[in-house]
């Protein structure tokens, strides 16, 4: 798929760049007969879209998703799903200034070195608007999922040195930081403003938790569950490192501390984040990862351009101060694409 696509039985392949003039995302695979029109796609869009409070970048898009071919009569028909989202509101001129500068932080010359050519409006295919496909199949995937009961919510724990205490799912859509512990998102939230009124950005760490997944799935060796999700989660823009379960905390512990006993009523704890052996035990699935500072800065910084001369640079344009609280509907969605494209490998090994 060139790098722009995954799954086995559940495929998708997303295409579009930030200031092209659209973006989407092409599914395969996916069941016959699930039922599904436009606005089980908007929801999840409309909280991945920008925007969406005053901790978001302001760039001004509805994101207004248009379902292509796959569905009649709102319903699958398990032939391929393609969904287009135009771009309504790019501002390409805010790159004139540094189109032949690197920006720190960014893919631009990363890319360069790659193709030869490079969008450097808004970083072209690099652009997180990329995830907006992503979104989209992860929609689709959350459905069929839901047949099985299986609920995937994701929330921010940390914003800074902020960190979350308290677990309270029902809050997390009632606060723009996207946090669990009513608390705490206040504080994030004015960690946040303070990183934006100072041309600043801030990093943070969000979580990921997976209920209902029943035990047996993943595959062995190279295909594990934990894997996979890995590799999902680090396809994400901005994303540094994940960790399941109790995660690097591992490396302070004894391993009869660690261990999760096992009872005749179940396991006894869930240090393991829900897998062992690469296989999903039936417990809640339950992994971190760090989202780095947003790389735009209006910070004066050092780069240099594409003649090799050291200039110094300045980047305009929308942008988030924060990027973790946007970043949660696309770790749930590419959470959802990783265990349903598994689920139906399960599901064919035992034919």
């Amino acid at each position: 798929m060139g790098g722009s696509g995954m799954g086995k039985l559940f495929t998708i392949s997303t295409f579009g760049e930030s200031h092209g003039r659209a973006v989407g995302v092409v599914i395969d695979g996916c069941p016959a007969r699930i039922p599904l029109d436009e606005r089980d796609i908007q929801k999840e869009l409309d909280r991945r879209r920008p925007g969406q409070s005053e901790l978001s970048s302001p760039r001004s898009e509805t994101d207004q998703v248009e379902i292509l071919s796959g569905v009649f009569g709102n319903m699958t028909t398990g032939t391929p799903i393609c969904m287009l989202i135009f771009n309504k509101d790019m501002k390409s001129a805010d790159y004139e200034g540094i189109r032949d500068r690197f920006r720190p932080g960014h893919g631009d010359w990363a890319y360069q070195e790659k193709y030869g050519i490079r969008d450097y409006r808004g970083g072209g295919r690099s652009s997180a608007r990329e995830t907006i496909g992503r979104v989209c199949a992860g929609a689709v995937a959350k459905k069929v999922l839901g047949k099985k009961n299986v609920k995937i919510i994701g929330h921010v724990t940390q914003v800074g040195n902020i960190r979350a205490v308290r677990f309270d799912p029902d809050f997390i859509e009632k606060n723009p930081v996207r946090c669990a512990d009513p608390e705490m998102a206040e504080k994030m939230a004015d960690r946040i403003r303070l990183a934006r009124d100072n041309g600043d950005s801030i990093g943070g760490v969000v979580e990921i938790r997976a209920t209902g997944l029943p035990a047996g799935i993943g595959e062995p060796v190279f295909e594990r569950l934990d894997a996979e999700i890995a590799r999902a989660i680090l396809s994400i823009p901005a994303v540094k490192g994940i960790e399941f379960g109790i995660g690097f905390r591992a490396a302070e512990m004894s391993g009869s501390a660690h261990n999760d006993e096992i009872t005749r009523e179940g396991f006894a704890g869930n240090n393991a984040g829900g897998v062992l052996g690469g296989i999903s035990t039936g417990q809640p699935l339950v992994f971190r990862f760090p989202v780095k500072p947003t790389p735009s800065l209006r910070i004066p910084q050092r780069t240099v351009d594409e003649n090799g001369d050291e200039v110094e640079i300045v980047t305009r344009g929308r942008h988030d101060p924060c990027i973790a609280p946007r970043v949660v509907p696309v770790a749930e969605a590419m959470a959802a694409i990783v265990l349903l494209d598994l689920w139906m490998q399960q599901i064919a090994r035992n034919f």
